[in-house]
């Protein structure tokens, strides 16, 4: 049976862990700092640490490895093109990965093929082999939410027309595609960091969330949110909120209540493009699903076309927060075919 590693590189640990072909771990888990503002060097030997330790554990032969990385990747030239998170503090100035070889120095400290691809895009790969997709969805499309909002849409070959044999993840011409957060969903709307104003996360992504609890707080609104944080709205989180809800809070069911409708405008507009079977909803903030899912789907259903929408089904993803390693490992058993 094939066995691969999965690397979840985050902006503050890198993740590891070697994956079977069927979706069993095998062996330990490894976590280090990434030490991503650090310059190039210290995240390199991050990585190529947990990725050994994560060989030597798995008990037999590693065949690739996948590596999900924030930031936009081209696996064809082995480079970072451009990773926000990741850089370096040079005479005050961060200065942001652009253009950094990732994929040969990995390869040449840890003796593995090494693939690597956008976290988003890969985490939408995972959750098509081994959550909700199980490997048989025609199109699985996925929406990952948390700092911002990213995406990924999987095609069956099936649903192509063409003589492929796997499952097709959309990466674009220059393979930064699937920047599903950056749809239009008010025109002249709220303005979003890297983003367009009106995006989608504009309004959905979790600084907004927070920001439309404390806009109302400020505002006079009557909440337990505030008494969730002892008064202080700089410690209101999306699960703050989620929390208010669970106990019948009205503000806080109604922040997710529009937060849903504004994810519904962007996921019927997506549904019309793709015309996936699932739409997969994951990242930390998707947790709170019980209570934006309803105003979602019903906002959804209003803007897609009906016979699209009928075979659509939205819902949680289910692998979130083994999103990333599951997500590599689904890159690295790709390249193996």
């Amino acid at each position: 049976m094939k066995c691969v590693i999965g690397v979840d590189l985050g902006g503050t640990n890198v993740r590891a862990q070697a994956v079977t072909e069927d979706g069993n771990y095998a062996g330990d888990r490894y976590e280090n700092p990434s030490h991503a503002q650090s310059g190039i060097e210290p995240v390199i030997e991050a990585v190529a640490l947990t990725i050994r330790q994560a060989a030597n554990s798995a008990g037999q032969e590693v065949q690739a490895v996948g590596l999900a990385v924030p930031g936009h990747v081209d696996d064809r030239t082995g480079l970072v093109k451009w990773a926000p998170n990741f850089g370096q503090t040079v005479d005050g100035v961060f200065r942001y990965w652009k253009d950094v070889p990732l994929k040969r120095p990995l390869e040449e400290r840890t003796a593995q093929k090494i693939v690597m691809g956008n976290d988003a895009n890969v985490a939408a790969l995972g959750e098509y082999k081994f959550g909700t997709g199980k490997n048989s969805a025609k199109c699985l499309l996925m929406l990952t939410l948390g700092t911002g909002i990213g995406g990924g849409v999987v095609f069956a070959p099936e649903a192509m027309f063409g003589n492929a044999t796997g499952p097709l993840l959309m990466l674009g011409g220059n393979l930064g595609g699937g920047e599903l957060g950056h749809i239009i969903v008010q025109k002249d709307g709220l303005d979003s960091t890297g983003g367009a104003y009106g995006s989608l996360e504009a309004y959905c992504q979790r600084d907004a969330i927070i920001r439309r609890a404390q806009h109302r707080l400020n505002r006079g609104r009557k909440s337990i949110i505030s008494e969730l944080v002892e008064g202080d709205w700089s410690k209101i989180t999306p699960a703050t909120i989620s929390d208010a809800a669970e106990k019948g809070d009205e503000l806080a069911r109604e922040i997710w209540r529009e937060f849903g409708a504004f994810m519904g405008i962007g996921a019927g507009s997506l549904i019309n493009v793709f015309a996936p079977d699932i739409l997969a909803i994951g990242g930390q903030v998707s947790k709170a699903g019980e209570w934006f899912l309803p105003s979602m789907i019903h906002e959804a259903r209003n803007v897609a076309a009906p016979t699209i929408f009928q075979d659509c089904e939205i819902k949680l993803a289910e692998q979130v927060e083994n999103a990333g390693i599951l997500g590599g490992a689904a890159l690295a058993l790709e390249s193996l075919r």
